[in-house]
């Protein structure tokens, strides 16, 4: 375990000059159209997966990637870790997510937030402020952009009971566009809460699209059980590679 604290210790700092870096790399892009910056995003996602491969011994792995669609989509993508905040960004046109507020305020990364028209919402304005934030991002999908929603809101540990809440219904049956299924097990290789980073095969798959058109509430039952099925069967395999690697123990209990 010391071992993997010292790379973990490695990896994050390295995580910070490299954000920077690319930071730096961006600063051009304020005078180009938003894509050019999703572009560099993009390079940073993958330059922080090379990292992981690297320096904590975490392979990535993207499955059914052929079943993006192109154009307006809704992608609806279990949460677990910051990680899949960064690391979808590349496989979509013109991404964006509904963030806390308080992120635009990060300097400089807040201003590639606003440059790149991802949606802020403020968690303490209730109801109806979610209410407009939600209008809105389905107007950017009807004009053409892929919005990617954690459907439970915040990020929940392996294992834990799911909560989805209303909001993706809401999206889906105002936009009548795809919605994408997204399953991962990211929370047993980049947990939340703690800086640790541990070993094995981090796993993102994309599943079966969901056809616009179903009722909200047969919607939402459908994305649920279709995430949840398949990331648990993801952290269930995920959780026996990482047994043999820490002799019978899994990873996750060492944070």
């Amino acid at each position: 375990m010391v071992l993997i604290f010292l790379r973990s210790l490695v990896f994050n700092i390295l995580f910070y000059v490299v954000f920077l870096l690319w930071s730096l790399v961006a600063l051009p892009t304020f005078a180009m159209p938003r894509a050019a910056m999703l572009k560099v995003g993009s390079w940073w996602a993958k330059t922080n997966i090379l990292l992981m491969r690297l320096i904590c011994g975490i392979k990535v792995e993207f499955r059914g990637v052929e079943k993006i669609p192109k154009g307006p989509l809704i992608v609806a993508s279990k949460h677990q870790s910051m990680w899949e905040t960064i690391s979808l960004l590349h496989f979509f046109e013109a991404p964006f997510f509904v963030l806390k507020r308080e992120l635009q305020f990060i300097p400089l990364f807040g201003l590639f937030l606003i440059k790149t028209r991802m949606i802020a919402i403020d968690r303490a304005a209730g109801g109806r402020a979610a209410l407009a934030v939600m209008r809105r991002a389905a107007e950017e999908v009807r004009h053409g952009r892929q919005f990617v929603i954690f459907p439970e809101g915040t990020r929940t540990a392996p294992g834990a009971p799911p909560h989805y809440k209303a909001g993706v219904g809401l999206i889906y049956s105002e936009c009548g566009v795809p919605c994408l299924p997204v399953a991962l097990n990211s929370g047993l290789f980049w947990p939340r809460r703690t800086f640790m980073r541990y070993p094995g095969t981090l796993v993102v798959e994309f599943l079966d699209p969901i056809a616009p058109g179903l009722k909200r509430d047969d919607f939402l039952h459908r994305l649920q059980a279709t995430i949840e099925t398949t990331s648990n069967r993801l952290v269930a395999a995920a959780q026996a590679e990482q047994k043999e690697l820490f002799g019978g123990i899994p990873a996750s209990t060492h944070s």
